[in-house]
């Protein structure tokens, strides 16, 4: 993002002006009029992205061919959109936001964001801010019980992949501009994603399904700094619907058969599968990956894409554990965690 760009949002809160700056794709509408990830396999081409640098994402931390080769086709590709499809989402989006309001961000909040915090990293398929502003407007939308300035920060203290917008000095200075509630979900997304692709946490979980009632809390560590802290069981059956959510971000533009070796799309089906199970699905997020012929439609893979769709889910559910435990080994984060039963 532009230095014009932070500046003019820095000073403007209306949400109209961030649409213009970090606009939402047709897939993001999408998404957000019908609640849902949605397949638009036979209304969308799919392309390789031309000239991609991985260097330049918030993935620029991957190690390892086979990691980026995977990660690569997955997000280095450009969506080209049916017009009379294109016409349907944004009809349905109008529709769906015509008596929703989105909630206005605090200015001071903004302020923070902007003066002490750095999101120029990028989402491959767009600005971070735009990624982050998805997930509030979702999060506002289909999870209202809720603050959806949880999502709109989920990141601000760390990713998957060790890039960390602001330092953890400055996390007092944060919490003064948010609830309690809201600073503990904030701090504790960015280690409950990881404790998902660690695949032990829903493991256990599931294992224990009829006896979740009772679980008292959970204690794991922060990633940005290793410290211990801890969620009550309602707090972490909010925090998985917030996971939840921001998965949908994730999920490919078509082709979800063919691609559904994908981590990601792996983990959100564990997530959704698990909160259904256990009847604590929150959040609307609606989810079908329907049998259909596992050859891509209308999408152009690079030989590393053909090569990736060859490798077995397992495999690559094994692939993205691994690499999530050495980024978290090498900034010394513990992937521990210490359930208490009541």
């Amino acid at each position: 993002m532009g230095k014009a760009a932070k500046s003019e949002i820095a000073e403007n809160v209306d949400m109209s002006l961030w649409e213009e700056i970090a606009p939402h794709s047709l897939q993001r509408k999408a998404a957000i009029a019908w609640g849902k990830g949605t397949d638009h396999s036979g209304n969308v081409r799919v392309v390789p992205m031309d000239n991609f640098d991985m260097d330049r994402t918030i993935f620029s931390t991957l190690e390892g061919k086979l990691p980026r080769i995977v990660m690569e086709a997955k997000i280095a590709n450009v969506v080209y959109w049916d017009d009379h499809a294109a016409g349907k989402i944004e009809e349905a989006y109008r529709d769906e936001m015509s008596d929703f309001k989105v909630p206005e961000i605090d200015p001071k909040l903004i302020h923070f964001i902007m003066s002490e915090c750095d999101f120029d990293m990028e989402h491959a398929d767009g600005s971070f801010l735009e990624h982050l502003l998805f997930c509030h407007e979702y999060s506002a939308r289909h999870y209202p019980e809720y603050s959806a300035n949880i999502l709109f920060l989920h990141s601000i203290l760390g990713t998957a992949t060790n890039t960390f917008a602001m330092e953890a000095h400055k996390i007092p200075m944060l919490r003064e501009l948010l609830t309690d509630f809201e600073a503990r979900h904030i701090e504790a997304f960015p280690s409950i994603f990881r404790l998902i692709y660690d695949l032990s946490l829903l493991k256990f979980l599931n294992a224990n399904v009829s006896r979740l009632s009772d679980i008292k809390s959970i204690t794991f560590h922060r990633v940005i700094d290793n410290e211990k802290m801890t969620l009550s069981a309602e707090d972490l059956w909010i925090a998985l619907n917030f996971q939840m959510i921001h998965f949908v971000d994730f999920l490919p533009a078509a082709n979800w058969v063919s691609h559904r070796a994908d981590p990601l799309i792996q983990f959100f089906q564990d997530v959704y599968d698990f909160l259904e199970r256990a009847g604590k699905r929150q959040a609307k997020v609606d989810f079908n990956l329907m049998s259909g012929s596992s050859d891509p439609v209308g999408e152009e893979r690079t030989l590393g894409g053909k090569f990736s769709a060859l490798i077995p889910p397992i495999v690559k559910r094994k692939l993205a554990a691994k690499s999530v435990r050495q980024f978290s080994d090498k900034i010394g984060h513990s992937l521990d965690y210490q359930i208490e039963w009541k």
